[in-house]
């Protein structure tokens, strides 16, 4: 089966069928990359109802909100999951911290994008290795850049699913609310995208979901890195 086929099919399938086919096809070659987002706890929600022990991963970047490190203790606590949690490489912050500044994101595009790639990206790659799939908390109407995404898609060569593509917020938190799953409470302080500390700032009423993240850069450019697409074989 061509692989536009394959992604066709698998648009069609309900996210906890989808989510069943992962684990059911994967096993322990697929993990959920979490954030702990909203959008990440309805996941990491419903994969423990289809195993008892998925794998998740986390980057720690070393400037996370305290509310998120808060969050993270009481996911292990409630699920009794271990968490993977994968650190930027100390090395590489010391020297980009020591040429271009503590906070060197607010300057540029650029230097942004560098502390990302050291703090996220770096990270990401070393996560998923040895992993034939993985499964992330996308979403089509969080913003611009997301509009176009499919339920699988090529990533590499490893597949990446994203079960919650066609989830709308309000869904999101209907089943947080049903459901009783943890969240962080930045998001009662009207944070509906959460990241780096220095990087996130809450909302004001009509602004858009993510326009907290990266505030002062242009919202074409709201992308940290670990979510760049090549262009999709279904059609827009």
């Amino acid at each position: 089966m061509d692989f536009a086929t394959f992604q066709k099919e698998k648009e069609k399938l309900p996210t906890i069928e989808l989510l069943r086919w992962a684990i059911e096809e994967y096993g322990d070659r697929v993990a959920l990359a979490s954030s702990f987002g909203a959008e990440d706890m309805v996941l990491l929600d419903l994969l423990t109802r289809i195993s008892p022990r998925p794998r998740v991963f986390t980057l720690d970047t070393g400037r996370l909100p305290k509310e998120t490190y808060q969050l993270m203790e009481e996911v292990e606590k409630r699920y009794g999951l271990p968490l993977e949690i994968h650190f930027p490489k100390a090395e590489k912050v010391e020297e980009m911290v020591q040429k271009e500044g503590i906070n060197l994101f607010y300057k540029s595009v650029e230097l942004r994008r560098l502390c990302c790639h050291v703090r996220k990206v770096e990270p990401l790659q070393r996560a998923l290795a040895g992993l034939d799939a993985w499964v992330s908390g996308l979403r089509r109407e969080q913003s611009l850049t997301r509009t176009s995404i499919f339920k699988v898609e090529q990533d590499g060569n490893r597949i990446k699913i994203n079960p919650l593509v066609e989830w709308t917020e309000a869904e999101v938190w209907d089943y947080i609310r049903k459901n009783q799953v943890p969240y962080n409470r930045l998001h009662d302080q009207n944070y509906p995208s959460i990241g780096c500390a220095p990087c996130t700032r809450a909302i004001v009423p009509g602004e858009d979901p993510r326009a907290g993240r990266w505030w002062w850069e242009l919202e074409t450019h709201k992308e940290c890195g670990l979510h760049m697409r090549k262009p999709s074989i279904l059609p827009d």
